[in-house]
């Protein structure tokens, strides 16, 4: 997962996350609380480059089967002590994109709320892991930054070429039935991280079945 971009991408997010806050905070997105009508009741969910917690949490909250990873030992570190303060079970790994095991047809919803880190090459091989790992019928619920998020600087990398559109999207995720994709903007107030005026896609597909 290391490029030039982030050459140690598991130190930058630890230095990130070494903080006795939540940077992120500790509610889920909006984009993915909105979608939780949508989730099958009881099913397994992936949560990509889950961070410290916030999305995995409050899925395991609404009775699903979670499975979470992301790169950062302390970030996963927060989101177990995030999950006991919540009495939820996720089953948590340090792992990156790369490195996770992807089985094939397992999971109900996939979900990737802002993992931008991704250059193009990783966010390829990324989206095409997602769509392999999903059920038919699966869902993948995915929020990201658009290029103007660079006039608004609240949040995301600097770095054009990891910003979403949505003809990337739609192009990455052709063989699903696209349920919502939508370039929109929105006042964030997701911790520290992710605060005020943003240019925001979300996507929602559905795996044929």
């Amino acid at each position: 997962m290391n490029h030039p971009t982030f050459p140690d991408a598991a130190a930058t997010w630890n230095r990130r996350f070494d903080t006795e806050g939540y940077i992120f905070g500790r509610e889920p997105n909006e984009y993915l609380r909105a979608q939780a009508a949508l989730l099958a009741p009881g099913g397994r969910v992936l949560c990509v480059a889950d961070g410290e917690g916030r999305n995995s949490v409050w899925l395991a909250r609404q009775g699903l089967q979670v499975e979470a990873f992301d790169i950062a030992d302390i970030g996963v570190a927060k989101a177990r002590t995030l999950a006991a303060q919540a009495g939820v079970a996720v089953a948590y790994s340090v792992a990156d994109c790369d490195s996770w095991p992807w089985p094939d047809e397992t999971y109900d919803a996939v979900i990737a709320i802002f993992v931008q880190f991704a250059d193009p090459p990783l966010r390829e091989r990324l989206f095409a892991h997602i769509v392999g790992s999903l059920k038919p019928g699966g869902l993948i619920v995915l929020q990201g930054y658009t290029p103007r998020q660079l006039e608004f600087k609240t949040g995301g990398p600097p770095i054009l070429s990891h910003l979403y559109t949505a003809e990337m999207l739609r192009s990455a995720f052709e063989t699903l039935d696209i349920i919502e994709l939508r370039e929109y903007e929105a006042e964030l107030t997701e911790g520290s991280q992710h605060h005020g005026r943003s240019a925001l896609i979300g996507l929602v597909a559905r795996k044929q079945s």
